[in-house]
């Protein structure tokens, strides 16, 4: 007797919600433009998009991987100045390289240089490792000096994104540019998320988590590290390349010190660097505060140091654990009795906000502008510095804000207590099911 198998396929399920977050994503991309009309708006659009790749592709060292690196801008900001230098090439009929894939350039710009200093970098992990990228990002600022041939010197190195036209898009309204910008975004992020369920997406989270265990089973650590470093380094260069289009000039003292690389840093750690959409969130902060708030405020950078300080000390998870968190309560129908504790909250917090908003810039006026006078206008009111009721008012509105904050905040942390332990009661009994 025999018998016979007749070959059939199996199909996976399809992930209902993956694709309708995918999609969502894509559709935000697109109408973002058409929502937000204004020139300031679709230039901070522009810098969000290839920001996005920036924090992701840092958050692929620092989430997964666990390496706190202070350098990530050497390989941003050499992908820039390759993927310029690119440009003028292109534009003198130097090489036939189309402006569409001068991000590209850039990234293989970026994962040049990982590989020639990520060897070095990723001998080491820790403390060792950070310190090693803070060594290297001051180096190659410092050598950017002594190189203007390449780095433009103070001026740094301009281009015209307008060399050739491809597919009737000349690139020259910023409309065009931005969906070029979208467009990488939209690849480089479902590529940077499918690496992380790759076997070495995979092995970098287990170097994260238990790098003893790792080396084991028989796998070398340096190079999981020293493979996801020129991963990173890529698309790092890729957003660097379409930065370099959307300035159309790249300058060493902005694009290698170790500011911006404490920006990538502090940003991909605010938005959340345990989630993947974190850093996303973080692209967008970063945005905000560096053209909005910095324009309404010369504080801006004591503001975002105190916001940073509140979150290490209360959501060192960043926004995403957050968003996380009541997600997670909402789907066990908890979240209403939190709508009250939520609004007791808000309305404390903006009392202190208010009170320490006003102390900070009377006293920022006094120090900065006093030749203007005395009065500082600030929420629609013109503040008297010179006055002792206007300090006075300040005064109480803190010290009143932060009792009642501290008030609100417990009676806060026992609801959500009390919502956590039913939600863990659930689980448990669902389990037993």
């Amino acid at each position: 007797m025999s018998t016979t198998t007749t070959p059939y396929y199996r199909f996976k399920p399809m992930n209902v919600g993956r694709i309708l977050i995918w999609s969502i994503f894509a559709i935000g991309l697109i109408v973002a433009p058409m929502l937000f009309r204004s020139s300031l708006a679709l230039t901070m659009l522009s810098q969000i998009g290839y920001l996005v790749i920036i924090c992701l592709s840092y958050n692929m060292l620092l989430g997964q991987g666990g390496m706190l690196s202070f350098g990530h801008a050497v390989y941003v900001g050499l992908g820039s100045f390759i993927a310029i230098h690119a440009m003028n090439l292109a534009s003198k009929g130097s090489i036939p390289v189309p402006l569409v894939l001068i991000p590209l350039v850039g990234g293989l710009g970026g994962a040049f240089f990982a590989v020639l200093f990520g060897f070095v970098t990723t001998k080491k992990s820790g403390t060792t490792f950070a310190m090693i990228t803070l060594g290297i990002g001051e180096l190659v600022a410092a050598m950017a000096l002594m190189f203007p041939g390449f780095f433009g010197g103070e001026g740094g190195v301009t281009t015209d994104r307008t060399y050739g036209a491809f597919l009737g898009l000349t690139f020259g309204p910023q409309i065009q540019v931005y969906y070029l910008i979208a467009a990488y975004c939209f690849v480089c992020t479902a590529l940077m998320f499918a690496f992380t369920g790759t076997p070495l997406g995979r092995m970098l989270n287990a170097v994260r988590d238990n790098p003893e265990r790792v080396e084991f089973i028989g796998y070398n650590t340096q190079y999981v590290r020293y493979f996801a470093f020129i991963i990173a380094g890529f698309f790092g260069g890729i957003g660097g390349g379409l930065a370099a289009i959307n300035f159309e000039i790249v300058n060493a003292a902005d694009s290698l010190n170790a500011v911006r690389s404490g920006g990538y840093l502090l940003f991909t750690f605010l938005g959340g660097a345990t989630f993947f959409f974190g850093p996303m969130i973080g692209a967008v902060l970063l945005v905000l505060a560096s053209i909005l708030l910095s324009e309404l405020s010369k504080a801006w950078l004591l503001y975002l140091g105190l916001v940073f300080l509140l979150m290490v000390m209360f959501a060192p998870g960043g926004v995403a654990s957050l968003i996380m968190m009541n997600l997670r309560v909402a789907a066990f129908g908890k979240f209403k009795r939190l709508v009250v504790p939520y609004l007791g909250l808000i309305a404390t917090s903006a009392i202190f906000v208010a009170g320490a908003a006003v102390l900070i810039e009377m006293t920022y006026h006094m120090q900065l502008n006093a030749a203007l006078g005395p009065i500082v206008p600030l929420f629609g009111i013109d503040l008297d510095t010179s006055k002792p009721a206007s300090w006075i008012i300040a005064s109480v509105l803190l010290v009143v804000g932060v009792a009642l904050f501290e008030m609100a905040r417990r009676k806060f942390v026992r609801i959500w207590g009390h919502a956590q332990e039913e939600i863990e009661a659930e689980i448990k009994r669902r389990e037993t099911v």
